[in-house]
């Protein structure tokens, strides 16, 4: 009995400790900031669950989804959340992943429609996943290595917005909006590179609207 006694109490101390190391890095993290179970590798998986699980019943984190908490941000209005898109480059931060918004989220993103899509898309060079947030989703989708080849950042993302429109459904809405995003980023650096990875009737609008641009500067 005596001995069932002595094995209890480190195990019990050592759990105190735990919680109180994985409580400090909380405590010092920005308001904000995501974690998720594997956040601290130098602890067990299963008592971290726990752990998350009854800090965010003290209010001290907030649960996102499953496995997914956040250190919460407080307004006047109540708890913000952290944005889908937070959510999908802290995921792609913790696999070493990049990640490539695609289809409405890209066309959100960019400008091209108001409309917040509920169901948030992206590419990835990681797994393939889902994450279920209310009543919106995340969806990780894997893509091939090329889509991941661009040097530049508006690019790859002018490019998903286009695949999105369908190269019959481009209206002079769209071309105005691409010439106002290629003016504000001119990535003239990575372009020469970058548009060759286009697919070709991408590639001749793009080509086109930039032939336009500088013949107005010259102008």
């Amino acid at each position: 009995m005596q001995s069932e006694i002595l094995l209890k109490i480190p195990t019990k101390l050592q759990d105190m400790c735990t919680l109180e190391q994985i409580k400090n890095i909380i405590n010092e993290s920005e308001d904000g900031t995501i974690f998720f179970v594997n956040s601290f590798p130098q602890f067990n998986d299963e008592y971290v669950t726990k752990v998350l699980a009854d800090l965010a019943k003290e209010g001290l984190l907030v649960r996102v989804a499953f496995g997914i908490y956040a250190k919460p941000i407080i307004s006047k209005f109540g708890v913000v959340f952290p944005s889908n898109e937070q959510i999908a480059k802290a995921i792609a931060k913790r696999d070493n992943a990049q990640i490539l918004p695609t289809g409405a989220t890209a066309l959100n993103m960019l400008g091209f429609s108001a409309q917040v899509p509920m169901k948030t898309e992206y590419l990835t060079n990681g797994s393939d996943r889902t994450i279920i947030i209310g009543n919106h989703t995340i969806r990780l989708r894997r893509s091939v290595p090329r889509t991941f080849a661009y040097k530049g950042k508006i690019m790859p993302m002018l490019v998903q917005a286009l695949k999105a429109i369908g190269n019959e459904n481009v209206s002079d809405e769209d071309i105005q909006r691409l010439r106002t995003i290629m003016a504000e980023h001119p990535e003239d650096d990575t372009w020469n590179d970058d548009i060759k990875l286009a697919p070709a009737w991408i590639r001749k609008i793009l080509v086109s609207i930039k032939n336009e641009m500088k013949y107005e500067v010259v102008g």
